[in-house]
């Protein structure tokens, strides 16, 4: 504090001094028209504390200040050294811990395990300078600023995103009372998996992934290393064919076209929306969900029997056999099991040609995606990192933490595939070039199609027409099929080569059978005209981190973020190299404590922003109004809470006669129990006519 004894400066106050105890007041010469009065009327708080900070600021000394009283003897005990830490002045959530609580918070952990971390870090609870309360109270402050604003920071996060990174998208919609219904967004590293992997994806909505029950849609395909690539993500107010049709048309408008097959499960509103948007795309359902209601259509006894699963397995679940043997099957188990009325049956049956493998036989990379557990997984991979109590500010950086670890993972997998080389199993030339070729998870595939050609498979003819081969090749692991035909051809732009297996086809890479016929032919050059593109080692790079910038680094200043972070790696980079020597440890120990005092005056010159300064500077300073994008109210949505669907008494009495009863332990019998059985009580009676 400062004290000046200018009169001009003193001047600007009254001065009034106690009878009584002879301490002094001042009053600020201020105008009346500023001055706070009894009886003034504001619409809201913030209004009231603007006009008070006014007078505050006109009443101002030229923040210059004068001693006029100090009292040298306290009226308490001093508090020991190591309980000061339990002081409120000795407490403070400042700028360092409100990024580790930040940052945490980005991978679901929350202020409670954050503070716990610190005090490892730090070497105990009174090093932390500040308490397990103290960060969950920065938590509630920071969610409370954000409170009804919530909808409109993300919002306009997105678009100062879009405005930063040209590459990225974003589209939203409100309702006629400005709450949010519905939001998309992808960027351009999304953009550029799709232009690769974008021939087949499915979308799922996920439940419990934020406070206001949105639900979550994430876009899911297949990248070159068989793992899961997400295009885009929305968040849904409501799961209509209304919604859908909004998100599919954000979708198309976004990345450009339409996917070849989308897959998803039986929902009725998502099937109408596809075929309204996406009219070119292939519409198939999720074989899972189907085959799971299976079990309990046809009740306990059927679903129990080994020969009814086994053949329903082989004729449902096989990617080889083509319409009509499906079909020859299908009706032959209906027959053999007396299910020919079965209404549910009846209603799968109509609807084979959007699930059933045999309808998708031969069609580009249809066999990549047969169910919705690729979205499932998806889901689950986010549920890890999402809660369903956090706000859409939070959603959103936990989001960004699930894309840097998916991304995180496929460069990883390049990586691997750049500089592991897998080890040879044959001397098959054609071998070698696969593993220069494709990404290793796709190379291991291909390796053990070229093992069975090698080991399983054998010609039993070879007929030559013109120019074209003609191979009948007995598969010993597919005993689903008596021989695989092979069509082979050389031609002036290269070899022409197909299997009546279709599995290039269906999945774009070669079967054994071609193998096999490639290995007698002496083929020593991989014919690229098979290679597909999706499954190369560099069909596609991961763009740089800095062509774009996170969600949480919007509003924010990152100059200080980037300096603060600089510091904080070359600091564990010097400890690191000096930890095997003490005393250059704790001359550079020195160092760093010597700044302590020059920082003081520096923060009594420049005074750190306020913590409502600081929530400004992260979430924006956001003022109500009647264009402000509202947050949502809760609805209830079709996987929320617990309520069940209502079942029929036919449901009801099959999941009765499949329960397991247990026997009674007396008599053996079921339906009752030891203490409620006939023969025990019976048997007491005995024994209590013969005690008489």
């Amino acid at each position: 504090m400062s004290s000046s004894d200018s009169a001009d400066n003193i001047s600007k106050w009254e001065e009034r001094v106690c009878i009584n105890s002879g301490r002094k007041f001042f009053k600020p010469k201020v105008s009346g028209s500023i001055t706070p009065a009894v009886g003034m009327l504001f619409k809201s708080f913030d209004e009231a504390f603007a006009f008070y900070q006014r007078y505050a600021r006109a009443a101002e000394n030229n923040n210059m200040f004068k001693i006029y009283y100090f009292e040298e003897e306290h009226n308490h005990i001093f508090v020991e050294d190591e309980d000061i830490h339990f002081l409120p002045a000795a407490r403070s959530i400042d700028y360092v811990k409100e990024s580790f609580i930040s940052g945490l918070s980005a991978i679901n952990i929350g202020p409670v395990k954050a503070f716990n971390i610190m005090k490892t870090m730090y070497g105990g609870f009174g090093e932390v300078g500040a308490s397990k309360v103290d960060c969950k109270n920065y938590r509630r402050d920071l969610n409370l600023y954000i409170g009804e604003y919530d909808a409109e920071m993300v919002v306009r996060c997105l678009i100062r995103k879009k405005e930063c990174c040209p590459g990225f998208t974003c589209d939203y919609v409100i309702g006629e009372d400005r709450r949010l219904k519905g939001l998309f967004w992808a960027d351009e590293q999304s953009k550029k998996n799709y232009t690769v992997f974008g021939d087949i994806f499915g979308f799922d909505a996920t439940y419990k992934s934020n406070k206001y029950d949105l639900v979550f849609v994430p876009f899911t395909g297949i990248d070159n290393h068989f793992r899961n690539v997400t295009f885009g993500g929305a968040l849904l107010g409501s799961e209509t064919a209304d919604s859908y049709r909004w998100l599919l048309r954000c979708f198309v408008n976004a990345f450009g076209s339409e996917p070849k097959v989308v897959v998803t499960d039986q929902d009725a509103a998502m099937k109408r929306a596809i075929k309204d948007v996406l009219p070119r795309s292939r519409h198939r359902l999720c074989m899972w969900h189907i085959w799971e209601k299976l079990k309990t259509k046809v009740g306990p006894v059927l679903s129990a029997n080994t020969d009814f699963n086994t053949r329903m397995t082989h004729v449902v679940w096989n990617d080889t056999i083509i319409p009509e043997d499906f079909e020859t099957e299908w009706h032959s188990i209906m027959s053999t099991f007396g299910l020919e009325n079965h209404e549910w049956l009846k209603d799968m049956y109509d609807l084979r040609f959007d699930w059933i493998p045999a309808y998708y036989h031969g069609e580009d990379l249809a066999g990549l995606m047969r169910t919705t557990s690729r979205c499932e997984s998806e889901n689950y991979f986010f549920g890890q990192i999402c809660n369903p109590r956090c706000t859409l500010v939070e959603f959103f950086t936990h989001f960004e933490t699930a894309m840097d670890i998916q991304r995180h993972e496929h460069r990883r997998n390049d990586h691997d595939t750049r500089y592991i080389e897998c080890k040879p199993w044959s001397d098959f030339v054609l071998e070698k070039q696969a593993s220069e070729i494709y990404t290793q998870t796709i190379f291991k595939d291909i390796q053990i199609e070229i093992d069975a050609a090698i080991t399983k498979c054998m010609s039993k003819s070879v007929n030559t027409v013109g120019d074209v081969q003609y191979f009948e090749i007995k598969d010993f692991r597919q005993p689903c099929t008596s021989f695989f035909k092979v069509q082979y051809s050389k031609e002036e732009d290269g070899l022409s080569i197909s299997c009546s297996c279709k599995r290039f086809e269906q999945f774009g890479m070669l079967c054994r059978h071609i193998f096999y016929v490639l290995r007698y032919e002496d083929i020593s050059e991989f014919p690229r005209r098979y290679v597909h593109r999706r499954w190369m080692s560099d069909v596609v790079s991961v763009g740089s981190n800095h062509s774009n910038i996170r969600f949480d680094e919007i509003g924010r200043n990152s100059e200080i973020d980037k300096v603060y972070r600089e510091i904080v790696v070359a600091n564990e980079y010097v400890v690191n190299r000096l930890v095997g020597d003490l005393d250059e440890l704790c001359r550079y120990r020195d160092h760093i404590k010597s700044y302590i005092d020059k920082t003081d005056e520096v923060m009594v010159a420049a005074p750190p922003p306020s913590r409502k300064e600081r929530f400004a500077d992260i979430g924006g300073n956001i003022e109500k109004s009647d264009s402000m994008i509202r947050v949502p109210i809760k609805v209830r949505i079709k996987g929320c809470g617990v309520q069940k669907r209502i079942k029929s008494n036919r449901e009801i009495a099959i999941q009765k006669s499949s329960k397991i009863q247990k026997s009674c332990r007396v008599c053996g019998g079921k339906g009752h129990n030891s203490r409620t059985c006939k023969d025990k009580v019976s048997s007491n009676a005995i024994g209590s006519s013969n005690a008489m």
